[in-house]
């Protein structure tokens, strides 16, 4: 990613282009991106093949202003963070949210920075972190409206979990080892083709807002904002594709039958 490319992105997230290798700023880029590149599998409903190649990804985050999910979202990331020169390298976790746990299937970026490892992801739907967390143990670790914690794993290694209504729900796990571009290539082959991903069975989005989340589950649209939540279904085209640009800032060239046909 070259320097004219970086100010581009820049522009895209709203942030001013700053190079420092700091926390504070790497809590900026991350904060910027997830309130402005939206979480969605539009593509993948649409039948067309994700891919991988950075200029594909910044082609359509940044230049068509579109959105993506985990391998999109956080590959973009990752090259802007190894352009600026953050110390930085690819993991992939299992997700826990099913009663049996994926494949290696979900992709973060891990830093490390001043002798500490952080977790940066801005790409898992409504539990996405809203900002990089720290790698410490058994700690509650507070954003502005999150609770986590890393647990270790006999099984599964590193363990990251978010506090919902007071209970502890168990997101993904990470072994911490070397990732591949093979590695890569069959998670994000099974998570967009295959009949038993979540990602082909029906449309998704989630865009981080200052107050909360919005989120589209097929015709469902939630709108979370200090800790309230509005649902609204979405009857028609009209208004589907409405909530799309309003809440979610896309106007993707899709056909409503693609999307209708999971309601």
């Amino acid at each position: 990613m070259n320097q004219e490319m970086l100010t581009h992105y820049f522009n895209r997230i709203g942030l001013p282009k700053d190079t420092a290798l700091t926390i504070e700023n790497l809590k900026m880029i991350h904060r910027a991106q997830h309130r402005t590149i939206p979480f969605e599998n539009i593509d993948i409903v649409n039948g067309q093949s994700i891919q991988l190649a950075d200029e594909v990804i910044y082609e359509k985050l940044v230049n068509n202003k579109r959105g993506g999910y985990c391998h999109e979202l956080n590959g973009l990331l990752f090259t802007v963070l190894n352009a600026l020169g953050f110390e930085a390298r690819v993991l992939l976790g299992r997700v826990h949210l099913s009663p049996e746990p994926t494949g290696r299937g979900h992709r973060v970026t891990l830093v490390m920075l001043n002798g500490q490892q952080w977790l940066v992801d801005a790409g898992f739907g409504t539990f996405t972190p809203r900002e990089p967390l720290p790698i410490k143990f058994d700690k509650e670790l507070a954003t502005d409206l999150q609770v986590f914690r890393f647990l270790r794993d006999e099984d599964y290694g590193v363990l990251l979990q978010v506090k919902e209504s007071d209970e502890w729900l168990s997101l993904y796990s990470l072994d911490m080892g070397y990732v591949c571009k093979g590695d890569l290539e069959y998670a994000n082959h099974f998570s967009s083709t295959h009949l038993d991903s979540v990602f082909t069975s029906g449309v998704i989005a989630a865009l981080s807002t200052p107050e909360g989340i919005n989120t589209l589950s097929n015709q469902q649209l939630k709108i979370k904002k200090n800790g309230v939540i509005q649902q609204i279904i979405l009857e028609d085209e009209i208004s589907y594709f409405k909530a799309l640009k309003d809440y979610f800032g896309l106007e993707p060239n899709l056909s409503y039958k693609k999307i209708e046909q999971h309601f």
